[in-house]
């Protein structure tokens, strides 16, 4: 799934408060890569994930996902296309306590009126895709912190979506542990999927393929070679 930006604009607030979160930005994203967006507190890349994730709309601008100008669709058709053809993970896990891993990844497939038994088989496939297939019957006071972010993983790729958008994945986790989530990203993406995921850590953004980095709302490199972030960690 393709990603269009055009001379996207976000602006928060009136007057002395005003904010420009986005400020006339210009991203293409094409199907099939691995992204990374970064830049420094306040650049901007947590509102454009937001954009991209149909989440938030913009002030001004053209936002195409696969050719369609998502900004003009109503709640409805957004809601739509975030629960069959996007996928989230956060950096917290946001699991319902209460559910077992399997039950919290079978949760899209309600809204997406799957039947019960498909859900389950779906969810215990997308489970199994990343490595808990033994966790089944877990509750989250059951897992570690990175099988917590293995099932939301799993939650985010239940329905198979085009698009899978991370915003800091590991930044609750260890230096093992975002290791062995980043390998899962990496195996999404050779899948075919495309993954794009903001982060502050350089080390996150180097298993990528491409960094967006972003200052003051404007998009300042858009094709960053990962191996070239030492250059621009204070542009």
């Amino acid at each position: 799934m393709s990603i269009q930006l055009e001379n996207i604009t976000k602006v928060y607030g009136s007057g002395e408060t005003t904010v420009h979160a986005l400020a006339g930005v210009n991203l293409t994203v094409e199907a099939g890569e691995y992204c990374a967006i970064m830049g420094a507190s306040g650049s901007g890349k947590s509102t454009m994930m937001n954009m991209i994730g149909c989440l938030d709309r913009p002030t001004s601008g053209s936002y195409c996902l696969d050719g369609v100008d998502v900004a003009r669709l109503d709640d409805q058709d957004l809601a739509y296309i975030r629960n069959q053809k996007l996928g989230f993970v956060f950096q917290q896990f946001h699991l319902l306590p209460q559910l077992t891993a399997l039950e919290n990844v079978m949760l899209p497939m309600v809204y997406a009126s799957i039947p019960q038994e498909e859900r389950r088989d779906w969810a215990t496939e997308a489970l199994t895709r990343v490595g808990l297939e033994k966790r089944l019957h877990n509750k989250p006071n059951q897992l570690s912190g990175g099988q917590q972010q293995r099932v939301a993983i799993a939650r985010a790729i239940v329905n198979n979506p085009v698009l899978l958008l991370a915003d800091e994945p590991t930044g609750a986790l260890d230096s093992r542990t975002t290791q062995e989530i980043l390998n899962i990203f990496t195996e999404l993406n050779a899948s075919g999927m495309t993954v794009v995921m903001v982060t502050h850590e350089s080390e996150v953004a180097r298993c990528t393929h491409r960094v967006i980095w972003f200052k003051d709302g404007h998009v300042v490199h858009p094709y960053l070679a990962p191996e070239d972030l030492g250059h621009v960690t204070t542009a």
